[in-house]
């Protein structure tokens, strides 16, 4: 209609015309857009985003086909892949669309011949990137972290710019960038064993950048996968057209740049490249996309342009971006022999290029041959440029070519703001601890061992028992009475102001929060003991919060500093129901801090109630042997996970039930503890280390519905080691009432036949832990329990569950591994359905704070 108006109106003014046309190109666009997204069943969430609450929640999805049945079940098959990053993900074909309908009397039906030349099954295709594109515009800036986070631990290349083809508009995606940290170790740090930790978007690293000029028959995208690969390790970093459904025209992704990074792991041997390097990709043509052109030659060492041919009006495009700080290299495709010497010529003489900056592909060069050719300019760009820049760096280039950047947002700014008044204070953590946050330190250890013995009487000796506990009261208070001549520190007084903005702000906040004082950590990786006592990240200001409340507790009810803090509890539990955890064990104190946590849950009983029933899984293990990761995998949460910081203590998080679920597993919400690991080497030199791993244990597994008990491959002398602790855990719970179900997963093991393998050890660790079971029952003088199924729900040939490898060849390069993905779902379906078998129906929040009290 607009094409036959623009006819109609006799237009004449050339300028006028574009105007239209312009109009006729944006109005066009947005109908596509708007068009696709309702066929993928996202058309509200253009407007209302998706949040990770809404995509991590449980629900039937859980125990959906593995395969999408329609387009609208394309973006949560994707999604439910990568947020157990799977890195199948990508393989999005829609159930029966690439089936051929046989009838039973085939032999006799005559063939449509032209039916099978057309191949009618292509409009049920649906290109991937399309689709990682669609999810990235409606999701909020927590979303598409999460996504860039865990594509990259597939090996996906990410979003660098994203385009809007409603408003030929495109993003600079740094924000969501901001949470992948990588490893690496350059060739410099290759004899001394050491490696580099860095958070992507701040590495400065040269950049190649990978476009394509006019139509193109060799696929640049697969080229990019074999240039990114070594023999050893190939991966499909980039969609390309031989990938499932990636030969599906796309409609929305055209101008999106992914970037991908090679990292080096200081193995000559396999190293494609010894220094570390970022590969970005532009899909489309150069001419529509000549913003994000030019962005990629302002930015990158180099820009290698993949071409067909050579004609003036290619010319004219490869020379419209006036500032080429990048070198050019020209990789011609010439198999079908339409290059003409003069046009190369004459662009190289205008481009400035030599010999070294013009790849040909002729029809005497194989793929290997001709990556060989790539791989060495590339190579040699690495080595010689000095054009290095980080992501964070290129948002300047942005704003001067008119692109957006997602953290310009004035909601993530303010957020940013005030979590830089804090971090920008620190100097030294340890200081900055002793300074602003002096309540979690000696005087709450002091309290600490205080409580204990309050209830547990060990060095009562002979004296008189009233009296006893008395004296004990009496240096609590004076304690409490130190705490409370402590002024509230002005970093906390920032930190508490900044919790009481908007959701939205408040979430912004906390993860700015969390992105700098991780910054901090990783540039004080140095003794461990130091590490442990320099360690600082947000859960010391929330730890803060809690001493300071729970010492206001000890004046007078009308004191008005007391009354000033009545409010923190209830803005933490509002945290707990945003997706933030809640520590309810101080990992450097060994202590609840009671008042505090009940407090806590108190508020969030009455904010959810009458919807307030859970259940509760928890991990347990020896330290580093993956607790976090398998549940981050799992739920899709984010407990901390780094080569600097081990967990310390207990973290709870609530992952809220789908209405529609409710009525499977009884319960309105799963709670997630994650644990510190048993026998740490750091408290194996203190005299207490064994009695701290039994109250760890005790708790938790008093607090939990199902524990899962995680062991580092079939090793039985580490399980008989830990499983001593946990035994005498489930006995105290029986003598309470209360019998656990309890599941082992065994890590690394990937052998298919793992499971029969080990039948013989299932006995073997049954045998053990009956005899454990009779022998912890003999120290706490209940005999009459002889084997371990009478303290535990626990079924050796269903209760085990064998989960190979995380990574997928050698780090940095492998992605997570399908395997280990794909077994970890399994055994969430498991969890969920044991959990669904357990008797829910008095597990609330209050059930929850008084056994954690009487624990």
């Amino acid at each position: 209609m607009m094409i036959i108006n623009l006819y109609k109106s006799n237009i004449t003014d050339k300028c006028q015309g574009t105007m239209y046309l312009m109009y006729f190109f944006f109005y066009s666009s947005e109908k596509i857009l708007k068009t696709f997204l309702k066929d993928l069943g996202l058309e509200r969430q253009s407007k209302e985003k998706l949040s990770l609450s809404k995509i991590l929640q449980i629900d039937e999805r859980t125990f959906d086909e593995e395969s999408a049945k329609s387009k609208s079940d394309l973006p949560w098959y994707f999604m439910k892949k990568l947020m157990m990053v799977n890195m199948t993900a990508r393989n999005l074909k829609i159930m029966n669309a690439l089936t051929p309908n046989w009838d039973d009397d085939t032999e006799t039906t005559e063939i449509d011949y032209e039916d099978l030349l057309e191949n009618s099954n292509s409009e049920d295709m649906v290109n991937p990137l399309d689709v990682i594109t669609a999810l990235f515009l409606c999701s909020d800036g927590f979303v598409q972290q999460e996504m860039a986070l865990k594509m990259s631990m597939c090996q996906f290349s990410v979003p660098l710019l994203l385009p809007s083809c409603d408003s030929q508009q495109c993003t600079l995606m740094l924000w969501a960038m901001r949470d992948i940290v990588k490893q690496y170790r350059p060739e410099a740090l290759s004899e001394s064993k050491g490696f580099t930790e860095e958070r992507i978007v701040l590495s400065n690293l040269p950049m190649v950048s990978f476009v394509r000029l006019g139509e193109c028959s060799l696929s640049k995208s697969e080229t990019l996968n074999k240039l990114l690969s070594n023999s050893q390790q190939y991966h499909n970093i980039f969609v390309h057209r031989n990938m499932e459904c990636g030969d599906s025209p796309r409609r929305i992704s055209d101008g999106l740049t992914e970037i991908a990074w090679y990292l080096p792991c200081g193995n000559k041997n396999i190293d494609i490249f010894s220094q570390p390097v970022a590969v970005a990709n532009l899909r489309g043509d150069i001419e529509s996309f000549e913003t994000q052109y030019a962005f990629l030659c302002q930015t990158s060492a180099a820009v290698f342009v993949f071409l067909d041919k050579l004609d003036a009006k290619c010319i004219g495009n490869l020379l419209s971006t006036q500032t080429h700080k990048a070198q050019i290299f020209l990789v011609c495709n010439n198999m079908n022999k339409q290059l003409e010497v003069s046009a190369l010529k004459e662009v190289s003489t205008k481009l400035g290029l030599n010999k070294k900056n013009i790849i040909i592909r002729n029809r005497d060069v194989n793929d290997v041959d001709f990556v060989k050719r790539l791989r060495a300019a590339v190579s040699d760009v690495i080595s010689k440029t000095k054009r290095k820049m980080s992501i964070e760096q290129m948002a300047d280039i942005a704003h001067e070519l008119g692109i957006w950047v997602d953290e310009d947002s004035p909601v993530c700014q303010k957020a940013k703001q005030h979590a830089y008044a804090i971090t920008t204070e620190i100097q030294d953590p340890l200081t900055f601890k002793v300074e602003q946050l002096p309540l979690q330190g000696q005087i709450w250890k002091e309290l600490t061992s205080l409580e204990k013995e309050e209830f547990r009487l060990r060095k009562l000796g002979t004296e008189n028992i009233e009296k006893y506990k008395s004296d004990l009261k009496e240096k609590k208070e004076k304690l409490r009475e130190k705490q409370n001549s402590c002024d509230m520190s002005n970093t906390l007084m920032c930190f508490i102001q900044a919790l009481t903005l908007q959701k939205k702000e408040r979430s912004y906040f906390l993860k700015w929060m969390r992105i700098n004082l991780d910054n901090m950590s990783q540039e004080i990786k140095q003794l461990d003991q130091q590490l442990a006592n320099s360690s600082l990240g947000t859960e010391h200001f929330f730890r803060e919060m809690g001493q300071i409340y729970e010492a206001s507790r000890f004046r007078s009810e009308t004191d008005q500093f007391r009354q000033q803090l009545n409010h923190l509890p209830e803005l933490c539990a509002q945290l707990l129901l945003d997706g933030f955890p809640l520590e309810l064990v101080d990992g450097d104190a060994s202590n609840i801090p009671l008042q505090w946590v009940s407090d806590v849950l108190s508020q969030l009983n009455k904010m959810v109630s009458p919807n307030n029933k859970i259940l509760v899984v928890t991990v347990l293990g020896v330290q580093s042997t993956g607790k976090s990761t398998l549940l981050n995998t799992m739920f899709g949460v984010q407990f901390a996970v780094s080569s600097g910081r081990c967990t310390r203590g207990a973290f709870m998080l609530l992952i809220k039930v789908h209405e529609g679920f409710k009525r499977v597993l009884d319960c309105d919400f799963i709670v997630i503890i994650d644990t510190e690991g048993l026998k740490s080497p750091e408290l194996a030199q203190q005299d207490n280390s064994y009695e701290h791993d039994n109250e760890l244990a005790t708790l938790v597994v008093g607090l939990s519905d199902l524990t899962i008990v995680n062991i580092a491959m079939e090793n039985l002398t580490e399980m008989k080691d830990i499983l001593q602790i946990v035994v005498h855990a489930f006995l105290r719970m029986k003598e309470v009432g209360k019998k656990p179900k309890c599941h082992f997963v065994h890590q690394n093991v990937s052998d298919v036949s793992a499971h029969e393998k080990n039948l013989r050890d299932r006995k073997l660790l049954l045998q053990q832990l009956d005899e454990m079971t009779q022998a912890a029952a003999r120290m706490e003088k209940k005999e009459e329990y002889t084997s371990f199924t009478d303290v535990m729900d626990y079924n050796p040939d269903t209760g085990n569950c064998y989960i190979p490898g995380l990574w997928n060849g050698n780090p940095p390069m492998a992605p997570v591994n399908a395997g280990y993905s794909e077994a970890v779902y399994e055994l969430k379906k498991n969890i969920i359905q044991l959990l669904a078998k357990s008797n829910s129906s008095e597990n609330d929040i209050s059930g929850f704070k008084e056994w954690m009290r009487s624990l």
